[in-house]
């Protein structure tokens, strides 16, 4: 038989590993991370701006900015990475990683600057979940690796 303190116990592990699943799948948590900053970045979320450091957390709806002599990279949760250039405002608009139900998709948006992508899983599993928003078109991602610049 099974005595109070193990039967508590196994029930808190429990109500923690569905915690953990729950927290998991919330689609408010970081979706990547800032891996390298050069002069001045800022990340924007809900409003409130930060200056970009290395590990920063990057969510859905972040803005990116760079100033100029600046630069930032950042890595997404599926092994995405955009680097900017100097002088670019990027947001992220759309992630969606979960590919053991085939919910994937990925949607940025740069409105100014340089952007160098080189495409994570999402890409390689379903290409045409991924895009990249400017204000003259949209790029479809069909490929690994691809650089854009929009001028003011």
């Amino acid at each position: 038989m099974f005595s109070k303190r193990k039967i508590i116990a196994r029930l808190l592990l429990i109500c923690s590993a569905a915690s953990l699943a729950v927290h998991a799948q919330e689609p408010t948590g970081p979706i990547g991370y800032v891996m390298t900053v050069k002069g001045e970045a800022t990340v924007s979320n809900s409003g409130k701006s930060v200056q970009a450091v290395v590990g920063t957390p990057v969510l859905v709806g972040t803005e990116l900015k760079t100033g100029p002599a600046s630069s930032m990279g950042i890595t997404l949760k599926d092994n995405t990475v955009m680097s900017f250039g100097p002088n670019t405002h990027t947001t992220l608009d759309e992630f969606l990683f979960t590919p053991a139900q085939g919910e994937l998709k990925l949607t940025t948006k740069i409105t100014r600057g340089t952007m160098n992508f080189i495409s994570g899983v999402i890409a390689k599993l379903k290409p045409e979940a991924v895009t990249v928003n400017t204000p003259t078109g949209t790029i479809g991602v069909r490929g690994t690796h691809f650089l854009v610049k929009v001028e003011e």
